[in-house]
């Protein structure tokens, strides 16, 4: 959407042409910043309550270099994910705000960590192997405004160690689970508490494990209830499901609590 648009949606709103509803609605569908080859959509963060993320990988500089300079012109936070060193030095020369993550591999603009309100996500790992995937997930998350705590090695092969931090556990509004091997720890972890629990499987395994795809079949057959399962070793996925599913909760007045 450009000005002159926007001014022609503002007039017929002033002169009760089209209601407030259908003024909002507008403005939901339609901006997006046309960079030729980059189509990017500037108002997600109005539909979805967060802006879209930036994919690195397959990405040439002068279209990465497109997308900082436009986003050096609007505020708010924003996430660049799989990105590389080189790609974070190019951009921090148009975003000298941007800091570059490298365990998640991630760049992120962290330019409002107040006016998000959230609720409180652990993010848990079978082994230390899985953290890379675990902290795209958790920064993630706690970009997206909620209070994040890291739980890692703690798989089901010593369950004692999970079961020390069973009151973390319990205090969680949403699990994060990330396993690999079988990728059983997201069903134990939904067995033990009664908030929502997102399966993240990683590629972490031998042979039989398939690059992931062994731990998340187990994930997608868990008999305990209330697991929901992402893709492999897709820590953005997790951490944004985990941020709208506590934001919602945030975000309700009393009279919308229960409604179906």
């Amino acid at each position: 959407m450009d000005e002159r648009e926007l001014r022609l949606l503002v007039e017929k709103l002033v002169n009760r042409e089209i209601s407030v509803e259908s003024f909002v609605d507008s403005m939901k569908s339609l901006p997006f910043r046309d960079l030729g080859e980059v189509k990017f959509d500037t108002h997600r963060a109005l539909r979805r309550g967060f802006p879209e993320i930036v994919y690195c990988p397959g990405k040439r500089d002068e279209q990465l270099d497109a997308i900082a300079c436009m986003l050096s012109e609007m505020k708010g936070n924003a996430l660049f994910s799989r990105m590389t060193e080189k790609q974070f030095t190019r951009a921090a020369k148009i975003l000298p705000d941007l800091e570059y993550l490298e365990t998640p591999r991630l760049g992120r603009l962290w330019r409002d960590r107040d006016s998000l309100r959230r609720g409180k996500v652990l993010v848990v790992t079978g082994g230390s192997s899985d953290v890379p995937v675990a902290e795209e997930a958790a920064v993630t998350a706690e970009t997206m405004g909620c209070i994040v705590k890291r739980l890692f090695d703690v798989g089901i092969a010593g369950l004692h160690r999970l079961l020390a931090s069973f009151d973390e556990l319990r205090k969680a509004e949403a699990i994060i689970a990330v396993a690999g091997m079988d990728g059983a720890l997201p069903g134990v972890v939904a067995g033990m508490t009664d908030c929502p629990v997102i399966g993240l499987p990683t590629s972490v395994g031998y042979g039989a494990a398939l690059a992931g795809f062994g731990p998340l079949l187990t994930m997608l057959n868990s008999c305990a209830l209330g697991v929901t399962v992402v893709n492999v070793d897709n820590g953005i996925g997790a951490g944004y499901a985990a941020a709208v599913m506590t934001g919602r909760k945030k975000t309700e007045g009393p009279e919308e609590k229960g409604k179906p």
